[in-house]
């Protein structure tokens, strides 16, 4: 088995969506989850090499976005971007390749657990 089949299957056994967005914010990965979730619940057509602000056209949200991602440049830490109508959590974390770089961001889901 090769890395990359591993890495696949790891993060295709997340349960939930996983979207991986490059530095000019356009999606270069999808996990099968997100694939399932933005194909066929959401009605997009192929979404990997297109940009981000495809799905998130209001200017709203492409401000937030883009000052998440600013902020995670500037100390590295994730960033909680709010509760889907799902009630998921959601969350950016920054990315850097092997010398140290940043490459993009992923977007990640959660169940939000009510305490």
């Amino acid at each position: 088995m090769d890395e990359l089949e591993m890495l696949r299957g790891i993060l295709n056994s997340y349960p939930y969506p996983i979207v991986f967005v490059d530095n000019d914010f356009f999606i270069r990965y999808m996990n099968n989850n997100a694939k399932y979730h933005y194909y066929q619940e959401r009605g997009y057509e192929d979404l990997i090499g297109k940009s981000l602000f495809d799905c998130h056209d209001n200017p709203q949200s492409r401000e937030k976005i883009k000052a998440a991602y600013d902020g995670i440049r500037r100390n590295g830490k994730e960033v909680y971007l709010g509760v889907t109508a799902r009630n998921q959590r959601y969350y950016m974390q920054g990315v850097r390749n092997s010398k140290g770089e940043w490459i993009g961001f992923f977007e990640r889901f959660e169940l939000n657990q009510q305490k």
